[in-house]
């Protein structure tokens, strides 16, 4: 189905964003994975090559393209050990969000720089007491004149580190609830702004992800997205994408496993025979690769929907769920496949496996996807 809507250009920016990959990250991708940081001159080296953004309109310094080529952004990165760059997310996720709510002069002040590198961008959604129930945030941004005073945390912020713009989820009306919700452009250079450390996690090493703290911090009141307490409707427009970003994510990520797992099988003897010609691991390698064949079918069907700009908010979630914890199946298979040599660094596997674990979580856990799902079953209190 998504094969037919490939054309001959999109082949050609495969090949070609491939060979950059080859080139400037996966050389790189170890000494970015013990530094915790991807220097600010890929993100520069990536928009020079056009490869930030590439759906926005030319008027904001993008090359007008279709999602296809984020796809294919997405999946070359996460091929060439590239997991933890946070384009995806600047791309397809925050920059967004600035083009379809944010004031004609917003988008001429910080879109062109989000497409050739110079304005990295975040999403500063969660918070310490709030992650999957974004109506449960505590920040606050209450008005003062023509600026907005901004108090409160957030946390888990990918490319909290470096962005240099960060869309923003507060509360304007705190007595509201989801309805007092608003979002609002938070530059980092904003007073009252300061960043806490890069956050020590499981995987994702080479990811800034880190802390954010608004101290009376003040922006003006023209940075507001949209209109005020709209914030929510907003975010539940845009989290189709970013949930489907996250898809791809996890389907690429069970390729890959699954590949590591399968050559490995084939190649190490055990017994006298490779691991893999012992029925019991031909079979578990056969369900693997079904599992793996099911994910690919759904995601490439979700992928068709939404650039035909159909509504595919229960399937995404329907595929959030199930492909976040069918990638950690097969890289826990792939892994045990392995034996002892899975649980070594040095092995691609081990990197995947501790890896793909933040996949169910982010961008709401498999337990916010099913009772998402469920409602769209109606069943509702």
């Amino acid at each position: 189905m998504l094969d037919q809507l490939y054309s001959q250009e999109h082949h050609i920016f495969r090949e070609a964003f491939r060979r950059f990959v080859a080139a400037e990250v996966t050389p790189n991708a170890p000494a970015w994975e013990a530094a915790g940081l991807v220097p600010r001159e890929l993100w520069l080296k990536m928009g020079a090559q056009g490869f930030l953004c590439p759906w926005l309109p030319g008027e904001y310094g993008g090359l007008g393209l279709d999602f296809l080529y984020s796809v294919i952004i997405n999946e070359e990165l996460i091929r060439g050990e590239g997991f933890g760059v946070g384009v995806p997310l600047h791309s397809d996720v925050a920059v967004p969000y600035i083009l379809s709510y944010g004031t004609e002069e917003a988008k001429q002040r910080w879109l062109p720089g989000c497409a050739s590198g110079e304005v990295v961008t975040a999403v500063g959604f969660s918070e310490p007491d709030a992650g999957s129930d974004l109506a449960a945030i505590r920040t606050t941004a209450l008005p003062d004149g023509d600026e907005y005073v901004i108090n409160g945390q957030k946390t888990f912020i990918t490319n909290g580190y470096v962005a240099d713009l960060i869309v923003t989820a507060v509360k304007t009306d705190p007595a509201a609830g989801h309805k007092g919700v608003s979002l609002i452009l938070v530059p980092a250079h904003a007073p009252g702004f300061s960043r806490g450390r890069k956050l020590d996690k499981m995987g994702y090493h080479m990811q800034d992800t880190a802390e954010l703290f608004f101290e009376d911090c003040r922006v003006p009141t023209a940075n507001l997205l949209g209109q005020e307490g709209r914030g929510f409707a907003y975010l539940m427009e845009k989290l189709q994408q970013e949930r489907l970003e996250v898809c791809i994510k996890c389907q690429v990520m069970a390729e890959e496993c699954l590949a590591e797992g399968l050559s490995y099988a084939k190649e190490r003897p055990v017994f006298g025979k490779p691991v893999g010609l012992h029925q019991a691991n031909a079979f578990r390698l056969a369900e693997m690769a079904t599992e793996v064949e099911l994910g690919r079918t759904f995601l490439d069907s979700l992928i068709a929907d939404h650039l035909a700009g159909k509504e595919i908010v229960q399937r995404v979630s329907m595929a959030k769920y199930w492909l976040g914890e069918m990638v950690n199946r097969i890289a826990y298979q792939a892994l045990q496949l392995h034996g002892g040599y899975g649980y070594m660094e040095e092995y691609r596997i081990c990197r995947l496996y501790r890896d793909v674990r933040a996949l169910s979580i982010f961008a709401g856990t498999s337990e916010v996807m099913k009772l998402i799902i469920s409602r769209g079953l109606g069943l509702r209190e």
